[in-house]
């Protein structure tokens, strides 16, 4: 028997990812991914389904706040503003994609960011921070990625 389940094996590289192990092409990567990212996010905040789930998510309201990109004026709790800014990153599939399809960076730097923005200001984290975190999403989605049978299955579904 495996002395431990891959879920627990899973779990305990994911928690044990730190900074200092973001090689400088992971970091040059990784900013590049964030830019790309947020310049797609940013012309799709002018799309049609971004301007509905803007104004559906008018509606909440919290204490804690993020930004709505492209929306100065505008803000919502750090869950609604990762899903909006979400939709506008692929609302026009331009966003960068993995083979077989997935969407790793518009799913993980809108909940970066937005959670980022709802620290307390004592508590603000740092760019290398910002990476690691955004790394961390991409290793997870990554590795979910590869364990999913129904991932394996799309080119020949289609």
């Amino acid at each position: 028997f495996p002395s431990q389940t891959v879920t627990g094996n899973f779990a305990k590289v994911i928690h044990g990812l730190n900074a200092n192990q973001l090689t400088d092409q992971a970091i040059q990567r990784s900013k590049r991914m964030i830019l790309d990212t947020l310049g797609v996010g940013l012309l799709g905040t002018s799309t049609e389904v971004c301007h509905k789930v803007t104004q559906y998510s008018k509606i909440y309201s919290s204490d804690l706040s993020s930004t709505i990109w492209g929306h100065l004026d505008f803000r919502l709790p750090p869950l609604y503003a990762a899903f909006v800014n979400g939709v506008a990153v692929h609302s026009m599939d331009f966003d960068d994609t993995w083979h077989p399809a997935t969407h790793p960076s518009g799913a993980v730097l809108p909940a970066v960011i937005a959670l980022s923005e709802a620290f307390p200001q004592k508590k603000k984290i740092s760019g290398l921070d910002l990476l690691l975190a955004f790394n961390v999403g991409i290793e997870v989605q990554g590795r979910l990625l590869h364990f999913s049978r129904e991932a394996s299955n799309i080119p020949k579904r289609y």
